[in-house]
């Protein structure tokens, strides 16, 4: 008999206001821009056809707000309780929180060795450059990556014990970095992924052991309010 399995839309949270300013936002809490909003919202009427048996945020409000407006715009917000879950928050970058990124970026280039941020990135992979700000933060706050990816995957272990086998669908609204390294690492074929646009959609289905990627990144369903 074959196993029912369980499909997970993982939603990165609509643009923020450090999104819009360029600046590092790992766990700080900045609300969502009004164009933010609107993409969410673009979002939301795509998915109407969606329904979703249950629905999970990290704890830090721009994920909730996002999770909040789709669920209004495909008619569930007054159906579904949304879970909290801190596992699933974006990675802590310490004292460089809020910073400008190429302020911080510039202090993990020179500490890995490079002239220049392309050369940087071309060379390095995100666990790298993670490990980095952990070193180059002078408060030893910011995440390495195994700190990162030890709390995310146990949010993940948490949600498919519960939801294994039960073909239900899944809303995790989350982070950019979250779900890039939370796929990167179930999908052997997703290699160097791209980074997540604001409010898109990646899609995959665990079942019978292995995750089966069905889309990533897409924002090709944005309906706006006219269609």
């Amino acid at each position: 008999m074959a196993e029912k399995g369980v499909t997970i839309y993982f939603v990165r949270h609509g643009e923020t206001y450090f999104n819009y300013y360029g600046r590092m936002q790992g766990w700080s809490n900045t609300p969502l821009t009004d164009h933010g909003k609107e993409d969410v919202r673009r979002c939301g009427r795509g998915l109407k056809d969606v329904t979703f048996d249950a629905v999970y945020t990290s704890d830090l409000s721009r994920t909730q707000e996002t999770a909040s407006i789709i669920l209004e715009e495909n008619g569930q917000v007054d159906k579904m309780d949304m879970v909290q879950m801190p596992e699933f928050r974006e990675v802590f970058f310490g004292s460089m929180e809020g910073m400008y990124g190429s302020d911080a970026y510039d202090k993990v280039r020179d500490y890995l060795g490079y002239d220049t941020s392309k050369e940087m990135f071309r060379n390095t992979d995100v666990p790298e450059r993670m490990n980095a700000f952990r070193a180059v933060d002078p408060e030893k706050h910011a995440e390495d990556f195994m700190m990162f990816w030890s709390r995310v995957e146990q949010g993940l272990i948490k949600l498919i014990d519960k939801h294994r086998d039960s073909g239900e669908t899944i809303l995790l609204v989350a982070h950019g970095g979250t779900i890039r390294y939370i796929l990167q690492n179930l999908i052997p074929d997703l290699k160097r992924p791209k980074s997540l646009l604001n409010a898109s959609v990646s899609v995959a289905r665990y079942e019978d052991g292995l995750y089966h990627l069905e889309k990533y990144n897409d924002v090709s369903h944005f309906r706006d309010e006219a269609e």
